[in-house]
């Protein structure tokens, strides 16, 4: 049976009333509630043996090809910035507007502080900086930057006392003070972007032994998804490809969305004619907030559900 999986963002960012056509297939379609989160909904569709999740590793396996045999640690660049109870972490990676000049002109002020820890920083991508560490570091528990990202910058560091913890959070405190200085930020500031004046660690481990999936296509933006759909043997779909079309079961990354109109109104009108059509036999809607809707052809027939009226609760 050829499947395909839509992953959508909670179902609070999708406001409004459902036009009718999407309404009715989705009041027909059978519903199960699972664990709320990004990271639970990824697991919905992949595997990872051993059964842990190295995001620095995978990602540094798709940017460099040597993550291999080693520990790493995501150490993407971020913009911090004070407000009347401390500081939050606004923006990271990406979301920077970074290119190579960044790194060039930041990197070998920063690898000093490293290297005295036995760490090594580099950056096979302008967005995406990584630790590669000596095997056994002691390492706190990192928080993910979309889950700390307008938070209390305190709250979101490594909590405790212990002496991982205290290590990595004056780590940080130094970067700062490293980043603060660096004349670079200056020239940021001349073309109009946002100082880049913190690190962001996250994601460490090792890689994993084998990446597992049903999926033979996989269309997302996420370097973290790209890199596990190549690691699962998926072929990665460009952005233009239907994914009615694909051979396999397909996984299409919409976490993106934040029209209730796009969905409903252009996403999923082709995909429900196409299976109307017997192309693909099963749909799946997977919410962040644990929601998942099946649709499948025959439920055309059941005339007695009511339509669902909006997804946002």
């Amino acid at each position: 049976m050829t499947a395909i999986s839509l992953l959508l963002p909670a179902r609070v960012r999708l406001p409004g009333a459902l036009p009718e056509a999407a309404a009715r297939a989705l009041g027909r379609a059978d519903r199960e509630q699972q664990q709320a989160g990004g990271l639970a909904q990824l697991r919905r569709h992949f595997r990872l043996l051993p059964d842990h999740w190295p995001a620095a590793a995978l990602t540094r396996q798709a940017d460099a090809g040597d993550a291999a045999g080693a520990t790493w640690l995501r150490a993407d660049p971020a913009h911090v910035a004070p407000d009347i109870n401390g500081a939050r972490m606004l923006g990271w990676g990406e979301g920077l507007g970074l290119d190579a000049a960044d790194a060039q002109a930041l990197l070998p002020a920063l690898r000093p502080l490293f290297g005295d820890a036995g760490f090594q920083l580099d950056a096979p991508h302008p967005a995406r900086w990584y630790l590669r560490l000596p095997a056994g570091t002691p390492l706190p528990e990192f928080s993910a930057p979309e889950d700390a990202v307008g938070d209390d910058l305190f709250l979101a560091l490594p909590q405790g006392d212990d002496p991982a913890a205290r290590r990595w959070r004056a780590l940080i405190t130094e970067v700062q003070v490293v980043l603060h200085q660096h004349p670079w930020n200056r020239e940021r500031a001349v073309q109009g972007k946002v100082a880049i004046n913190s690190l962001w660690f996250w994601g460490a481990g090792a890689l994993p032994d084998e990446v597992q999936s049903r999926y033979m296509n996989v269309r997302s933006p996420d370097p973290l998804l790209q890199a596990l759909g190549r690691a699962a043997g998926a072929s990665m779909a460009s952005a233009t490809t239907d994914p009615g079309a694909a051979s396999g079961d397909s996984l299409v990354d919409l976490r993106h969305l934040r029209s209730l109109e796009l969905l409903a109104g252009q996403v999923l009108p082709p995909l429900l004619e196409s299976m109307a059509r017997c192309e693909y036999d099963a749909l799946c809607l997977d919410f962040e907030d644990g929601l998942r809707l099946h649709l499948r052809h025959g439920q055309r027939w059941r005339f007695w559900r009511r339509p669902l009226a909006a997804l946002a609760p």
